[in-house]
């Protein structure tokens, strides 16, 4: 479910639907750590989802506390400019070819 916790991405989805993935919007991952509403709704967000057995996915990680903060916390999977601005599918799979993803992520 993408921009979880946004417009349509309702609670109930997550009894109705087959998810096996989450992905906490931008919107509250984009001044965390410093802004501590967004830190709390990250931090309930990632521990619903794995009470209910749902991987999680954070967009818009730009720098390299919010990574740390996604990290600590046990997000197992995130997305953003600090890793990569958005790539052709043939450069995507060279940069994962050539980068390991720990190095990636510690940018």
């Amino acid at each position: 479910m993408d921009d979880f916790g946004t417009g349509y991405s309702s609670l109930s989805y997550l009894k109705r639907l087959p998810l096996d993935r989450i992905k906490i919007d931008q919107s509250f991952v984009r001044d965390i750590p410093q802004d501590a509403h967004n830190v709390v709704i990250a931090q309930t967000i990632l521990a619903m989802a794995k009470q209910l057995k749902i991987g999680v996915v954070a967009e818009g990680v730009e720098t390299p506390a919010q990574c740390q903060f996604l990290r600590e916390q046990h997000c197992e999977e995130a997305q953003g400019y600090l890793f990569s601005h958005p790539l052709r599918a043939e450069a995507c799979a060279e940069l994962l070819a050539r980068t390991p993803l720990y190095v990636a992520a510690s940018r």
